[in-house]
């Protein structure tokens, strides 16, 4: 067994343990290439299947081009895909590309918001409607208390503190110092009610064994992350005023891994190109201690 089925084995096994602990469950689909790996992952666990929800928080400024992914694969793979948005901000122009927020006020109002008060089912859901290919309304959707995420510890200072089962309060706010220890794949899953967890299957994988797998599962990917002549491609996708591609000429995932390899990036964080992470001296945990992925 190399070290990519030893990676691809633990994160079946995180799947199984969590759709055996946890009964409201639901996994995010950001349509990037982690979670687009997360929900390959999840289709191997389930032989196909996925027992369980995605959900996309749809910040109605995305690159075009995802939102067409997405809702491809949603019908090609049967998925049960939910979409949730902050319709009150959207309408009111309460957003960074209006000029009414800040970066880092837009993504907590549109993303994390979003998301907290989708899970909760206080806001309404769009689901996939596989009979038509279009989104149906839904109010007073159940509450999600476990909450499968393709984080990974190497991407992000903020995400290298997480557990594969970590604990968040019943408002999604997550307690960095308040951690279960994870010794010798033992992990904790018996938490007191109310609690909501996040699930990271992906926490040990690298930018580096995400491209590796793709290419040797021969994953379909959005390709945006694909430089298509102009020297640019996309290292990391979020929404289009506040992401920008990075210079590259990497053309397919093998030349993806050749540029990884070569340490062209080795000293550029993955996210450079997300200007929010910019915006203040925590970057991403700021957002991510209040609810965001």
């Amino acid at each position: 067994m190399d070290h990519l089925e030893e990676l691809e084995s633990q994160s079946v096994f995180i799947f199984r343990e969590a759709y055996r602990s946890f009964k409201d469950l639901v996994m995010l689909w950001s349509i990037g290439k982690d979670s687009t790996v997360l929900l390959w992952l999840a289709r191997k666990a389930f032989f196909g299947h996925v027992p369980f929800p995605l959900m996309h928080i749809d910040t109605c400024f995305k690159i075009p081009k995802m939102i067409e992914y997405r809702d491809r694969f949603a019908l090609e793979w049967k998925l049960n895909l939910i979409v949730g948005k902050n319709e009150t901000a959207l309408e009111r122009k309460e957003t960074f590309p209006d000029g009414n927020l800040t970066r880092i006020q837009c993504c907590s109002s549109l993303k994390s918001e979003a998301l907290k008060h989708t899970l909760s089912g206080e806001w309404p859901r769009w689901i996939i409607n596989h009979k038509t290919g279009k989104y149906d309304r839904h109010e007073n959707g159940k509450p999600f208390t476990g909450v499968i995420v393709g984080a990974r510890s190497d991407e992000e200072g903020s995400r290298s503190k997480e557990r594969y089962f970590s604990p968040r309060d019943q408002h999604n706010d997550w307690d960095v110092g308040d951690q279960p220890p994870e010794l010798w794949n033992q992990f904790k899953t018996d938490f007191a009610p109310g609690t909501h967890v996040r699930i990271h299957p992906l926490l040990d994988w690298t930018e580096l064994n995400i491209w590796e797998y793709i290419d040797r599962e021969n994953i379909p990917i959005v390709d945006l992350y694909f430089d298509h002549g102009q020297g640019r491609r996309y290292r990391s996708l979020g929404c289009s005023p506040c992401t920008t591609p990075v210079e590259s000429t990497a053309k397919n995932t093998k030349e993806i891994i050749e540029e990884l390899r070569s340490g062209k990036f080795a000293n550029i964080a993955e996210r450079s190109g997300r200007q929010q992470d910019k915006e203040d001296g925590a970057g991403l945990e700021t957002l991510r201690r209040s609810g965001y992925m």
